[in-house]
């Protein structure tokens, strides 16, 4: 049924996109591409690269003579899986990719071994200093907690046994580089294939950015802010939360905001509740057993619940996921976006919480973009 679902979103979201583009008079060029208009012919080049083909080029696929498969492919050799992963060593950062021209990413699959915290995941655009997206990988593709939560949605999908993929699209007009960081004091082990596009991008199309955030305990009548310092042109398109809650009773209560093109003290955008916003409601409870029911679709989800054991695993942790593909907020000088925790105290009053918050932003932008905040050190991502 998921794929089904899947499926009829991803025509619905394809046709609508095409009409939108088309009558703006937007050229596609291999671009924008979904089942509305996959008939439509280009002459973009598709490209792929991976630990079989490190730099993408055409007909450079499976030449490998050494990698992490070459005991394995001793009686086969060349063309036989000799390369289909790389090991990261402790302290480093590897270069995923490197590409020069102009086009887009359009899926990126991989499988990393290793604490998810501890990998941080980077891209850059056109050579800018500053990187656009610096995530730890398992919470840019909705896992915070580092255990494996199935997501079925249109711009994520975590599939078994921990396969994540990402389909935003990721313009870049001279080049792109992408990189994986292994903060760990261990090797780790990654498998991964980037999917993009060379062509031309259209003057309107916005770069891809990432930013991750956590507090550890949030202070007692604290605001959360999931993104701020943003200047410029853009759209908001997504919020992955990981939420631990370090008391009893409900912790969504809170009303998320976004600040956009001046506003100050009160925002243009206010919300209800986080579960609403969350796209569910009375406290994601399912009323037969009373218990939080996970659910994952196209937009939104909370695929993650993550129960107390009686023993070591002793907090309530929750993964959720918002996408605003049919609903960007748009904004035109500056956007700032903040979740109150909320709970309930006694005689039916609020009850500011002070909990273990983290989240990623995603938006896309004109560039140049402002500096992210200092990513915290190992110690402070650590989920324990």
């Amino acid at each position: 049924m998921n794929h089904l679902i899947r499926f009829l979103c991803l025509l619905l979201v394809g046709g609508v996109m095409t009409n939108q583009l088309d009558a703006q008079g937007t050229s596609f060029n291999g671009l924008h591409m979904g089942l509305g208009n996959l008939s439509k012919l280009s002459k973009a080049k598709t490209r792929s690269i991976s630990a079989e083909n490190f730099t993408g080029e055409k007909a450079k696929g499976g030449m490998a003579t050494t990698g992490t498969g070459e005991n394995a492919a001793r009686d086969l050799g060349q063309g036989w899986k000799v390369s289909p992963s790389v090991r990261i060593q402790k302290g480093t950062v590897f270069t995923m990719a490197e590409i020069e021209g102009s086009g887009a990413i359009q899926h990126i699959w991989m499988t990393p071994t290793g604490a998810w915290r501890f990998l941080i995941f980077r891209m850059y655009w056109d050579g800018e200093k500053d990187p656009s997206v610096e995530v730890p990988v398992g919470d840019f593709f909705g896992n915070g907690w580092g255990t494996f939560a199935p997501i079925t949605s249109l711009a994520v999908a975590v599939n078994p046994g921990s396969a994540f993929n990402c389909y935003w699209e990721m313009p870049f007009r001279k080049s792109c580089k992408i990189t994986m960081e292994n903060l760990g004091e261990r090797d780790v082990t990654l498998y991964y294939q980037i999917d993009y596009t060379l062509t031309e991008v259209p003057a309107d199309a916005g770069y891809f950015h990432a930013q991750f955030r956590r507090v550890n305990p949030l202070p007692y009548k604290s605001v959360y802010t999931i993104l701020d310092g943003v200047k410029g042109w853009g759209h908001y398109v997504g919020t992955y939360m990981a939420w631990g809650v370090n008391n009893t009773g409900w912790w969504g209560e809170g009303e998320i905001k976004f600040f956009m093109d001046g506003d100050d003290k009160y925002p243009t955008i206010c919300g209800t509740g986080t579960e609403d916003y969350f796209c569910g409601s009375y406290n994601f409870e399912n009323q037969v057993t009373h218990q939080y029911q996970e659910f994952s679709s196209p937009y939104s989800g909370l695929p993650q619940v993550i129960r107390p054991d009686g023993l070591y695993s002793s907090q309530q942790r929750f993964g959720l996921y918002r996408w605003h593909i049919m609903d960007p907020i748009r904004f035109e000088k500056d956007l700032r976006v903040t979740i109150q925790a909320l709970g309930w105290r006694s005689e039916g009053r609020y009850l500011p919480l002070q909990d273990d918050i983290a989240s990623v932003a995603y938006w896309y932008q004109m560039e140049p973009h402002s500096p992210f905040p200092k990513l915290p050190d190992r110690d402070y991502l650590e989920v324990r």
